[in-house]
Formats: C-alpha cells, structure tokens, sequence
C-alpha cells in the first residue's frame, strides 16, 4: 500500500532548532535597540571577568606545575602558560557581539596549544619515554578551565563550538599518537612479561598504550559538560532578551507617561487597556497662531521650534504626574489621571498649566536671542469622567481617553482666545483641585471666575475661571 507523504510535515532536526534559535535571535537583536546594548555590555562585562579569571586560574596552574613536574622539563610548561595568558588578553583586545573571525581563531589557537601540550612531549626530557605516556598526566583536566572560563564571555553557540572542537582535536591527537607515535618495545615487553596473565592491570602499567576507552570517556564527557554548559548559557540568553524586550516596554512608557507611572505600570498586575470609566482631568495645549509661524518658516526651523515647545510641555506634565496622550501638530493633549486616578489629579493638571505659563518666558527669550519667533500658547483644562482603554485593530492598539471631558477641554482651550487669557479651566476642575471646596490653594492662585461662557457643540454655558 502507498503511503502518501506529501503533506506530512518535516522531521525537526538539532541543527534546524540551533538555526532557528540564532535566526530568532539575530531578528530580536535587529529590532531591539535595548537587545543590541544589552549584549553589547554583557559582551564587555563577560569577557573582562573573562579574561581576569583565566589569568588568575593560569597562575595558579604555573605555580601549581613545579610541584607536579619538579624537573627542568616544567620550563617548557611555564612557557605555554604564559603564552595562554597573552592568548586571553588578544581575545580580550578583539571581542565582539556577533561573529568574529579574529576571536574565534584565538580560541582554536588554544584549543590547538592545550592539545599539543598534552599530546607532545616536553622537548627538555631527554629520557626514552614512550609518547602514550603523556597521557598518564591526565592533563585532559584543563580543557575544563577554558571552557569553564568560556561560559563568562561566549554565547552558547560558542560554548557548543568549543566542546565540539575540543573533542575532535582529542581524538586527532589520540589518532596522531597511535599511529605516529614514539614506542619504547623494550619497556613494553617488560610490562608484558610481568602482568601478561593480567589484561586489566596491563591496559593500565603498559607504557605504550593510549588507554583508548579512557580517551573516548574524555571526549565523551567533554561534549556532555559542554552541551550542558551551552543550555545554561542557552537559558541566561533567553533571560537576557526578556530582559531587554522589559527595557523597551518600559521605554515605550515614558513617552507618554512620567517616570513615577512607568514604575507603577512595569508592577501593575491588572490590565491598563481594558476599558473602564473613571475621572479625569484632561488639558489641551495649543500655539496661538502658529499657521502663521509655519508659513513664514522653513520646514527645518519650523520642527526644530515644535521639538523645543514639545519639550516644554512634556517636563510640565511629567513633572507633575500626568500623561502625554497625543501630539496634534502644535497642540498637545495631556491627562492627569490616567491610567490610574488620584486624589490630587485635577490639583496637578492646574500646577502643570502654571509651570507650561511661567517656562515660556525664558523659552521666548531664548528663542529671541536665536532669531526664532516668541509663542504664546492657550489652554484649556476640564475635569470629569472619561472612557480608558485600548482602541484599534490588534496590531496597531492605542491607549485611549474618549468622553465629553475630552470635547470639552479642546472647547475650553479654543474660548482663551475670545476671552483674552491664556487659561481657561472649568469650574469643575476648580472645585475638584480645592480640598473641602475651600479657597486660596496655591494651584487656583491667579485665576479668576469669569462666569458662564457659551461653548461650541453644547447648549448649555459653562462657569469657568481664567487666568
């Protein structure tokens, strides 16, 4: 019977889960500016501590040497620790997020040097000693301390690179020694002779034997400890990212809202976008005149006026406690409130209409002195209930703060130029700002009531005060 396989789906493969993890995080890098910082320091902090614990560990190993091998041969050996040592500082000097050809050359280099070392006899011991019987030092061992050390610095694909090499080069020199090696015949016929009826002390006295089985248990053990190390590498990667797509978030926020807020979003367990009704106090920020501005202009002095004039508004409202809903060319809209309500909103949103009022005087004078014109700007603020949530599609939600409030303060906003101020506030927001209905705070100092005034769209006139 034929079996049909045209639709059934491929067989997921080791290497095509590495590949899709290392394009994944190639894209989340690409995307993510707080990604790309955030490696870029953990690659400078890493291979610092890196670089000094491997010297530390190599030092410790050079004085360590002399009294393992108390010979003139342990000269040879104390050459190579420093030259190991060098090797690390270079890796230090070319290390880079992402791939590097220089670094990883360097890590092969000790990866080649360490086996050499290991496999090759020292050159300063003259005694007819067998090749095989290097290995009897179990100088294996230290492969651990660079790949040890190699988790501080390289990524985990790295890591898992440096297993795999270190077992290949193993095996080479394993190969190399076998085939090629030096064999002293007389001492193992002697070894021969005296344990002959014993294979298994044999295998172990014969001065010629590579101890195969226990070569292929290093290599072995060698790619297990270096696939673990790779997954906790893996794992503190996956950390890393979480943390950085946190970063950005968080950055996200403090456009629009003051930093005090983020903090309180970030730790927020409820969702900010579902919908709901609740108080708010909403300001409208607008440059009287400002078509007049743009037209007289260029489009370079027109933007770089809009960016200082955003400025101004944006530290009022942080300031303050209050939110940057929206940029409406020269308008601004700002809530206070949002997207959790406090006692002190509709005190805030006032305060914040005073520090906009007193920071444009040096504003103008600096723009004087700069050629630019001097702005007057016109608000209009109101306190009431409003609809919060997100609005839109999936993929292009937006925070939103609907309701007759909102209509309201843009209507207030555009009454300053009828009444020659340069505040209107409703007297809604007014007695919200006063604690007990009282009078004289410090946040309705200035303003004066002007009585009830027609707005646009609404057939009912509002009591609003001015300043």
């Amino acid at each position: 019977m034929a079996i049909d396989t045209a639709g059934a789906s491929p067989r997921p493969s080791i290497f095509g889960w590495f590949r899709r993890m290392r394009e994944e995080e190639a894209e989340r890098a690409r995307t993510n500016p707080f990604l790309v910082r955030a490696l870029e320091e953990e690659k400078r902090e890493g291979q610092w501590i890196a670089t000094v614990a491997r010297t530390i560990a190599l030092v410790l190993i050079a004085l360590l040497l002399p009294f393992l091998n108390p010979t003139v041969s342990v000269f040879y050996y104390e050459a190579f620790m420093i030259a190991f040592i060098a090797i690390g500082w270079l890796q230090l000097r070319v290390a880079q997020v992402g791939q590097s050809r220089a670094e990883l050359g360097l890590i092969m280099l000790d990866l080649t040097l360490l086996t050499f070392v290991c496999v090759v006899p020292s050159p300063l011991v003259l005694d007819d000693i067998p090749t095989a019987m290097n290995y009897r030092f179990d100088a294996f061992i230290y492969f651990f301390v660079i790949l040890a050390v190699g988790t501080l610095a390289y990524s985990w694909r790295t890591i898992l690179s440096m297993g795999s090499w270190m077992a290949l080069l193993w095996l080479a020199g394993l190969i190399g020694v076998m085939l090629f090696g030096y064999r002293n015949e007389v001492l193992g016929e002697a070894a021969l002779a005296a344990f002959g009826g014993y294979p298994e002390i044999l295998s172990e006295i014969d001065p010629n034997s590579v101890q195969p089985s226990v070569r292929v248990q290093e290599i072995v053990v060698a790619l297990i400890v270096a696939g673990i190390l790779a997954l906790k590498g893996l794992r503190s990667n996956r950390l890393l990212m979480k943390q950085a797509d946190i970063a950005a978030e968080r950055a996200n926020l403090s456009r629009y809202f003051s930093p005090n807020m983020v903090d309180v979003l970030a730790s927020a367990r409820r969702d900010v976008g579902a919908v709901r009704n609740q108080d708010v106090a909403v300001m409208f920020v607008d440059i009287v005149g400002f078509t007049r501005i743009a037209e007289s202009g260029s489009a370079q002095d027109v933007m770089r006026l809009l960016r200082r004039y955003h400025a101004v508004i944006e530290a009022a409202v942080f300031d303050n406690g209050g939110t940057l809903d929206k940029y409406l060319g020269d308008g601004v809209m700002a809530t206070f409130g949002t997207p959790e309500a406090g006692p002190d909103d509709a005190a805030n949103a006032l305060k914040a209409a005073h520090a906009i009022i007193a920071a444009m005087e040096p504003f103008n004078r600096e723009s004087t002195k700069a050629g630019a014109p001097a702005l007057t700007v016109s608000i209009g603020l109101h306190y009431g209930p409003v609809i919060l949530g997100d609005i839109g599609p999936s993929r292009r939600l937006e925070f939103a703060v609907l309701g007759d409030t909102v209509n309201v303060a843009s209507r207030l906003e555009a009454a300053s130029r009828e009444l020659g101020c340069r505040v209107v506030a409703s007297d809604a927001l007014v007695k919200a700002a006063r604690p007990n209905d009282g009078d004289g705070t410090a946040e309705v100092a200035g303003f004066s009531a002007a009585g009830a005034v027609a707005l646009r769209g609404r057939s009912a006139a509002m009591e609003v005060w001015t300043l």
